[in-house]
């Protein structure tokens, strides 16, 4: 957890090296000592503040500097801002769409848009379009994540300030954010990773501010700092579900120091069960119940505003959709009769159900035996071939003009080649535990293979006896002997198959992958009675079930995102920055924009997390070993306070050696943010640590009468503080060169010009950077 001490604060607990044992002179020098530190650590602690503050606003004017320089360019869509330009038309259009993100990032872009008088009309369809010829106030878009950026900086500065380390340490830390490329390239365009950044940088700031409080339990303050801690924890999940990790950042150290205050021998005092569980209530309320409900409110607003039918609605249910006005696929929906021809559609892939003469091979590549029987697979374009008839189940069923009911048991006859659709206990050609799909003669099908031939519908979310309709009734279809599903994915089928998608039963029923829809009846003309359609109301659903779908939505199609991409990278990849991502190109200039880094900047903090991990263990080694190498306060801020940093980056970085999506540089982004507060600790573990202590000292020294022990203080001050601090300021003023050295070499590349000659692109591939226009 992060130290807790403001900076007068710590110079009285620095004190440590100011003798107290009574010296020859008498008691009398021993109170006029303790006045003179005391008049000393208030003196410094003043200047040292003011120093903190020119500092911060320096940091912070050169913060705003770097984000907003240029941000006018290039006037064209660049990467993602395709994404996150048009949902913020969207919601300005009130018109509903489907993204794998929480609302909160994409709400914050649209108010700009609401505030400059941005209607919606453009919809950033393609990279390279322009903003001007579209007329879209794009700086005003840009200029959010700017803002956030530049904040990032002053957030992280304040971090190490309320952790009460010194001001190089600041500096270095707020540094690394300030000069880095990354961090710069991402808070200029019209992305979310700033909004991310920030809240999570916040998060840290409050919960170390409410930390420090710990002493004062359930005052103002402490409630204050906790609310706001649990207020940006709930803005950083709401923006990207990775927000999650802030929680686990800080939900470690809350377990730590709850831990504590169960000791019964706490420093503090004991406290009481009931006492105990008042701070775990709190604590719960205000770090897990609260960012709940914020991140809830968030998604109200989305649906408040999102009524309109729109590109959205694909992703879910029918029901949700009758809750969208001018919902062009619920308008045609049209019950379906038996003996009606209809076009079945998967929902996820868009391949049509579809069969054709050619059979399955005797045998597939692994050696395993087909039944030999017609191929069914998927095919994504319209065709005579994806024409099917529903029937009745039962062979002597007449239900000529009668509705298709939900969970009523039907055949399917594939039109084409006068065959009836099967399942049976044959092993698919990918998958040996999935049942074939074929067809068999309308002889064998009300025959001998009869019961293999049924199939019930199961209209998702449907009552029973409910009707089944085109468009609108999203269904299962259930093998009924087996009680398989029919089920399609994207891996084409070998040649014999023509790279169509393969067909097959899915024991597994509960995924929404088995989900299909009659896209047409074929067989009705389009004028027929049955198209007719009255004026429909738009229905209600409770917030908390809508929620659910589109939860449930979002997680699914955020785990499919699984393609190869080629400016995808590994976790084992970032914090060496091996490689980045193109964002922009254009040609006739050769400037392009490539997101990447600040290498010295990124190599030096991981270099410090090594560091930092070595010197915890050294120092375990040597305690093993009975030698004592560290005094307490140190030792409990490389544990307690550059610890918590470390936590940070650690659950900003580990989890995604797990996930098995899409990954890309900008995923390192917090970490990186985390690792640049443990280089400052660190710097100032190997350099300063000291110097406060030294300079009380001096000062006492310095104020007064030399008697000994003030000479023996001044001698200490003459040794050690300037050695000290001169030392922590060499290091930070060469750190911040290099890293600015660093960020000026890369920066036509971070703001996308000047336009780079081949020799000059060439000298910039420091490694995989696999930059455009290199020849």
């Amino acid at each position: 957890m992060a130290s807790t001490s403001t900076p007068q604060g710590t110079l009285r607990q620095r004190n440590v090296g100011v003798s107290t044992k009574k010296p020859k002179d008498g008691a009398s020098s021993d109170v006029e000592l303790d006045k003179l530190v005391k008049a000393a650590a208030e003196k410094s602690s003043k200047n040292s503040e003011r120093d903190f503050k020119v500092v911060f606003v320096v940091m912070t004017a050169l913060a705003f500097l770097t984000r907003f320089w240029g941000i006018s360019h290039p006037n064209e869509v660049v990467f993602d801002e395709v994404h996150f330009g048009k949902f913020a038309s969207y919601y300005l259009e009130r018109t509903y769409f489907f993204d794998v993100h929480p609302p909160l990032g994409k709400l914050l872009f649209a108010f700009m848009g609401w505030l400059v008088g941005y209607d919606g009309h453009f919809h950033f369809e393609n990279i390279g379009d322009s903003y001007i010829v579209n007329k879209v106030p794009y700086v005003a878009f840009r200029s959010l994540p700017a803002i956030l950026g530049a904040l990032t900086v002053s957030v992280t500065y304040l971090i190490m300030w309320e952790s009460g380390y010194s001001l190089p340490a600041c500096i270095i830390a707020a540094g690394l954010i300030l000069l880095d490329n990354a961090h710069i390239g991402q808070t200029r365009l019209i992305l979310l990773d700033a909004t991310l950044v920030f809240a999570m940088a916040c998060s840290l700031l409050c919960y170390i501010k409410f930390y420090k409080l710990r002493h004062e339990p359930f005052s103002r303050k402490w409630w204050k700092w906790l609310i706001l801690t649990g207020f940006a924890l709930s803005c950083d999940i709401s923006t990207k579900y990775v927000g999650l990790f802030a929680f686990i950042t800080i939900g470690s150290a809350v377990v730590i120091d709850l831990w504590d205050l169960l000791d019964i021998k706490r420093p503090g005092g004991a406290l009481t069960l009931a006492e105990f569980g008042k701070h775990f209530a709190a604590r719960a309320f205000g770090l897990i119940i609260m960012p709940f409900l914020f991140y809830l409110f968030w998604f109200q607003v989305h649906f408040s505003i999102l009524t309109r039918s729109g590109p959205g609605d694909d992703f879910m249910t029918p029901e949700f959709q009758e809750t969208l006005s001018d919902n062009i696929m619920l308008a045609n929906a049209v019950t379906i009769d038996y003996y009606d021809t209809i076009l079945i559609k998967h929902k996820e892939t868009k391949v049509y159900l579809h069969s054709h003469p050619d059979r399955y091979p005797l045998r597939y590549d692994d050696g395993r035996v087909s039944s030999q029987g017609q191929q069914v697979t998927g095919y994504p374009f319209n065709d005579t071939n994806n024409y099917w008839q529903i029937l009745p189940g039962g062979a002597d069923d007449q239900k000529l003009g009668r509705h298709v009911r939900n969970h009523d048991l039907v055949r399917l006859r594939h039109l084409g080649t006068d065959t009836i659709l099967l399942s049976h206990d044959v092993a698919s050609p990918y998958y040996p535990t999935n049942q074939e799909f074929t067809t068999v003669s309308i002889a064998d099908a009300y025959g001998e293979r009869a019961a293999d031939t049924l199939f019930e519908i199961r209209i998702e979310h449907g009552k029973d006896g409910q009707e089944f309709k085109s468009v609108s009734s999203h269904f299962k279809l259930i093998h009924n002997p087996s009680k398989v599903a029919m089920w399609t994915h994207p891996k084409p089928l070998p040649d014999w198959g023509y790279k169509q998608q393969e067909i097959n039963g899915n024991k597994q029923i509960a995924p929404s992958s088995n989900v299909w829809l009659v896209e047409d009846i074929v067989s009705l003309p389009p004028d027929h009675k049955r198209r007719e359609k009255p004026e429909r109301k738009v229905k209600t659903l409770p917030f908390l079930r809508k929620w659910f779908e589109l939860q449930r939505s979002m997680f699914w199609h955020n785990n499919q995102l699984t393609a190869s991409h080629p400016y995808a990278s590994l976790p084992y990849q970032w914090p060496f920055l091996l490689r980045g991502v193109s964002f922009w190109t254009q040609n006739e200039t050769r400037q392009q924009i490539y997101f990447l880094g600040n290498p010295v900047g990124w190599w030096i903090a991981s270099s410090v997390l090594a560091i930092y991990a070595g010197i915890v263990l050294a120092d375990q080694f040597s305690l093993r070993r009975g030698i004592d190498a560290l005094d307490h306060r140190s030792r409990s801020r490389l544990y307690n306070s550059t610890g918590f940093f470390f936590l940070a980056w650690a659950t900003h970085y580990f989890p995604f050696y797990v996930m098995g999506r899409q990954l890309f540089l900008h995923h390192y982004l917090p970490a990186h943010l985390a690792s640049a507060l443990v280089t400052g600790a660190i710097v100032e573990f190997i350099f300063a640590q000291d110097s406060l202590e030294h300079e009380v000292a001096y000062q006492a020294a310095k104020a007064g009468k030399k008697t000994g022990v003030q000479k023996r203080h001044l001698s200490a001050r003459e040794r050690f503080a300037g050695q000290s601090m001169v030392a922590s300021w060499i290091a930070t003023v060469v750190i911040l060169i290099a890293v600015a050295a660093s960020w000026y070499f890369f920066l036509p590349l971070t703001y996308g010009y000047p336009g780079l000659s081949v020799d000059q692109v060439l000298r910039r591939k420091w490694l995989g950077y696999d930059l455009h226009f290199a020849k």
